[in-house]
């Protein structure tokens, strides 16, 4: 078990795609070509779903070749590449600085990753996002999960993912993931680094 900072879920933000568009021009003006998409996933990224207030953003490139100048050119500014933590096709950083473009403004908390196009953890990704986008009445009863288990496990990280699974894998295998991914996926959430 994982005990760190508090789970706090907080309602949606208009503010967080407009924190999206802001990073998104930083990783277009450094990374320039060496990536074919970049992409706001996870419950931030659908309007109206209570959220972690902590942006996920993919950024996605179409060979494995082009990640040491990605690695290279995010090193630049102001994150480290911390591997995969574990999911194949998808490189974690963290920040160590703010990200800028000039402007003085602070980012919002996020998570980053360089998922390669066509891996399990980028289609998870998007399908799950896109779905949720396009199902409110399913994205109300995740954002109701996501709530309750932060209570009941507000300091186990590791506990709050695990309890989310079995939901997001139900609308993935709805979605015609195939078993073998929806074990992959199930795998890594009771692996959380």
């Amino acid at each position: 078990m994982i005990k760190d900072k508090a789970i706090v879920i907080e309602e949606y933000s208009p503010g967080w795609p407009l924190a999206f568009a802001q990073l998104e021009e930083v990783y277009r003006s450094h990374l320039g070509s060496y990536v074919v998409g970049i992409e706001h996933v996870g419950s931030t990224s659908v309007e109206g779903l209570p959220a972690k207030p902590i942006l996920d953003i993919d950024l996605i490139v179409e060979d494995s070749h082009l990640l040491p100048p990605v690695i290279t050119a995010l090193e630049e500014i102001g994150y480290q590449h911390v591997g995969d933590l574990g999911i194949p096709g998808r490189e974690a950083f963290r920040r160590l600085n703010t990200p800028h473009n000039g402007s003085p403004n602070a980012w919002p908390e996020h998570n980053l990753y360089v998922c390669l196009a066509g891996s399990t953890s980028l289609k998870n990704h998007l399908a799950f996002r896109n779905y949720l986008r396009s199902h409110p009445g399913k994205a109300r009863a995740y954002g109701e999960l996501k709530k309750r288990l932060a209570a009941e496990h507000p300091h186990d990280i590791d506990a709050y993912v695990e309890g989310k699974t079995a939901f997001i894998t139900g609308v993935l295998k709805e979605m015609g993931f195939d078993a073998a991914a929806l074990d992959d996926i199930t795998r890594q959430n009771k692996n959380v680094k």
